[in-house]
């Protein structure tokens, strides 16, 4: 994806603008162009076609979390997963329909503009330490945020109590694997060295 020109990203702002107010079925060329106050042909010269404008609100959507996520981890003290999984709460509560169009579909990765992803992804990645285990939490973190949004907790469930608990045991130090006397990984279900992970065959 180019660099947005100043009247493209003027165009985007609108657009998400637009998808904040009224989700995103008002994410359309005419309705971006009727809030500009211009014929929507126009708009066409600035951005092809209505997936390059979602494409668009989404890299810009990705440069602000970065920027979110950034902050919270350089005023972190003690605790910077706690700060991280705040910060992300508040930016996908803050902005429902951009963290849906965000995250609730296929990535257009390679549209987006480079790096964008992994600015986003670089402070979780940070404090975790390796992919894996920032795959896993940001799949935590996604999965208490979807229910959030859709109100789908029961009545009195203490979503922050959870927000809590999932944070304290991606915190705690992974248990080490012991060794038996022979060589093998207690608790392993292959032999010692075996390259085999879950569900690879062959």
């Amino acid at each position: 994806m180019a660099e947005l020109t100043p009247r493209a990203r003027e165009i985007v702002a609108v657009a998400r603008k637009l998808l904040d107010e009224h989700g995103t079925e008002a994410l359309t060329m005419r309705r971006v162009a009727e809030r500009l106050g211009i014929q929507a042909p126009s708009l066409y010269k600035h951005l092809p076609d209505k997936a390059a404008l979602e494409v668009a609100v989404i890299a810009t959507g990705l440069e602000d979390l970065a920027v979110v996520l950034e902050a919270a981890l350089h005023d972190a003290r003690a605790e910077p997963l706690a700060a991280l999984a705040a910060a992300y709460r508040r930016f996908a509560l803050a902005h429902p329909h951009l963290y849906l169009l965000m995250t609730n579909r296929p990535l257009p990765r390679d549209q987006l503009p480079a790096g964008v992803e992994d600015r986003a992804a670089t402070p979780l990645l940070r404090v975790t330490g390796e992919l894996t285990r920032a795959r896993a939490f940001w799949a935590f973190a996604h999965g208490l945020v979807l229910l959030e949004l859709a109100e789908r907790l029961p009545t009195g469930a203490d979503i922050d109590a959870a927000w809590r608990e999932g944070v304290t045991a991606f915190e705690k130090p992974r248990a080490t694997r012991r060794t038996r006397p022979d060589g093998a990984q207690a608790g392993g279900t292959g032999s010692a060295g075996s390259t085999r992970g879950p569900g690879r065959r062959g």
